[in-house]
């Protein structure tokens, strides 16, 4: 099967849970899937990115200027969006479980514009912290996260997205079980500490309400053009 489906991965200083994510894809894909790691390119562990996934097939490390992840994705979404079919977001602590995951995916975006995501064990139909669109979400908005948004909340949009526009699509027996340090799968890094912080949940929070009250709105005219 041809891969349509390219799963975005930014990640920082964290060469080992690439590793992850990558042994966790090989042994559950459908075939229809590819994953790119999106890593900064100051980051000091970008060579050891490239010399542990060099040659692997189906997966790519692709060096980015922007710093912090929704910079770093949407630099990445943009640049791709032309040469995939659907475009997908999972952070570097996500770790697909479901055989054939990727193509239960493509199979839902098949039908049109729209957005699906799995269950990651911890928010559950409630947020989609690994999630696919199709990539004419992107073309059409421009970016693929909201830009205001550094980090927290930027998944809330995509439910808030898909919703507006009636093609929403949650897959329940679908895991990619996220190994996040709140429900004791992983260590407290300082990456953690930093985007966790009450001033990112302020800051980001403050940007989340505003994009709601406003920007929202346009882009959900422009999305519901793709129907």
């Amino acid at each position: 099967m041809t891969a349509n489906l390219l799963m975005l991965v930014p990640t920082r200083q964290r060469p080992g849970n690439a590793d992850a994510v990558v042994n966790s894809w090989q042994a559950t894909t459908g075939g229809c899937s590819e994953l790119c790691f999106v890593v900064d390119e100051d980051d000091p562990d970008l060579d050891e990115y490239r010399a542990r996934l060099a040659d692997t097939p189906g997966v790519r490390v692709h060096p980015v200027g922007s710093r912090g992840m929704v910079a770093a994705l949407n630099a990445a979404a943009v640049e791709f969006a032309g040469w995939y079919r659907f475009l997908g977001f999972m952070g570097d602590d996500h770790r697909p479980r479901t055989t054939c995951w990727d193509r239960q995916f493509c199979e839902c975006l098949s039908a049109g514009a729209g957005v699906v995501y799995g269950n990651d064990l911890l928010r559950g139909a409630d947020t989609p912290t690994a999630v696919a669109m199709t990539s004419n979400i992107v073309t059409t908005l421009g970016y693929m996260a909201v830009p205001s948004i550094v980090h927290l909340g930027v998944d809330v949009v995509w439910k808030d997205w898909g919703e507006a526009i009636g093609r929403l699509t949650y897959l329940d027996d679908v895991i990619l079980e996220h190994m996040h340090y709140i429900n004791g799968k992983a260590p407290i890094d300082a990456g953690y500490q930093k985007v966790n912080s009450p001033e990112r949940y302020a800051v980001d929070g403050a940007a989340y309400q505003a994009y709601k009250a406003g920007q929202f709105h346009d882009d959900v005219a422009k999305l519901k053009t793709l129907l």
